[in-house]
């Protein structure tokens, strides 16, 4: 045996251990650093009102504790208001329920020339299987509802604890980030620092505007047709379709389609309706221009990186894609070597031909089985 080969063993399983420790930690960690990424981009966003703030005297930490007091009393604001407007519309419903029951009732009997009764329909509801099951297993996953409920909370707290240390040292980090690099990397990395508060700033802007845009077109609608709680409903559809992704328009248009459905179930409908509608214009003509004018990426890649994003890390991926493509987009810019463009017809989408007959004239003679070379037609021209 080599006097090398246990040596070299040893260090070969050596290395295998750490790769399987190493992939056992980030495996573990998964989580954490999901939040601490997540908590990263908050901080970009913040970043621009922060140093706002902090340029005209004022401490970087009370700022930034001012701008998350701002965003808190907001959010505890709206979901009270929801959630008051919500038990209200839940409380109607239920004592409007039976008027309802039996509206449906007559119209089936009247349709299909049937004798049912509410009383029969309750009873079979109440004494069905399905609906014995679903309770009991109700019952059983309250603790599970709960758990995941507290869960939520705890990581959004580490979120937002992340993100105030961030926002509020900085500075602070990019010196220290700054310290063990050497003077020409420490530019390049302040540079890509500042495209990545730019570029996450923009996302957040195009996104509120389209949550403005949304909102005052769902308002119109629910205000034509009667709906009431209509400026609370369009607010929340705006803010949820929009900083909610994949499944954000469908949580978006289902309260409202609720509500509207107490006033008459037509309007439900027509809700429903002006959502599919008004959700395809968003997709393919409003989300693209703004988020290519304000991120300045391409609708394609704008699309491809959220595909790409859900597909990596779920909803948050989809959440922080667009900003991130968007940073290393331009930051990767400055690097790429760029020339002059030739001066091509095909460049500009048109086609070369070879100069000589018309197209037309070629193409009927490939047809007459020739190419027409010292053919005559009847007035003996070539």
């Amino acid at each position: 045996m080599p006097a090398w080969l246990p040596r070299a063993m040893v260090m070969a399983l050596a290395l295998y251990g750490c790769f399987q420790l190493g992939s056992w930690a980030f495996y573990q960690l998964i989580g954490l650093l999901t939040n601490i990424l997540i908590a990263f981009f908050l901080a970009l966003a913040i970043e621009p009102a922060v140093s706002r703030m902090s340029a005209h005297g004022m401490r970087r930490g009370l700022a930034t504790f001012l701008v998350f007091l701002a965003v808190l009393i907001a959010g505890i604001g709206f979901v009270l208001l929801l959630g008051s407007m919500l038990a209200g519309q839940i409380v109607d419903m239920v004592e409007e329920f039976p008027k309802y029951l039996d509206s449906v009732i007559n119209w089936v009997n009247q349709t299909f020339h049937t004798e049912l009764s509410r009383v029969e329909v309750q009873d079979s509801l109440l004494h069905s299987d399905w609906l014995q099951k679903y309770v009991q297993n109700s019952a059983t996953g309250v603790l599970d509802v709960s758990t995941t409920v507290l869960g939520g909370l705890f990581r959004l707290l580490m979120i937002f604890l992340f993100s105030f240390y961030f926002a509020a040292d900085g500075p602070r980090l990019r010196r220290a980030l700054c310290s063990v690099l050497p003077p020409a990397r420490q530019a390049e990395v302040l540079r890509a620092w500042e495209i990545a508060v730019d570029k996450t700033g923009g996302y957040i802007y195009s996104r509120g505007l389209m949550a403005l845009i949304s909102g005052v077109a769902h308002y119109i609608l629910l205000v034509a047709l009667g709906v009431p709680y209509a400026p609370a409903l369009a607010v929340w559809v705006g803010l949820v379709s929009q900083f909610i992704p994949t499944i954000g328009t469908y949580l978006a248009g289902a309260l409202p389609m609720l509500i509207a459905f107490t006033v008459n179930p037509w309007y439900a409908l027509w809700v429903l309706g002006f959502v599919v509608v008004y959700q395809q214009f968003e997709n393919y003509v409003l989300q693209p221009k703004l988020t290519s004018k304000t991120v300045d990426i391409h609708p394609a890649v704008a699309f491809g990186s959220v595909v790409a994003g859900t597909a990596l890390m779920g909803a948050v991926g989809a959440l922080i894609a667009i900003p991130a493509v968007a940073t290393l987009q331009a930051f990767l810019g400055a690097y790429v070597k760029r020339y002059d463009v030739t001066d091509d017809p095909r460049v500009h989408g048109g086609h070369r031909w070879r100069r000589g007959r018309p197209v037309v004239s070629r193409i009927r003679s490939a047809v007459r089985g020739g190419d027409g070379v010292g053919r005559t037609d009847a007035d003996g021209n070539p």
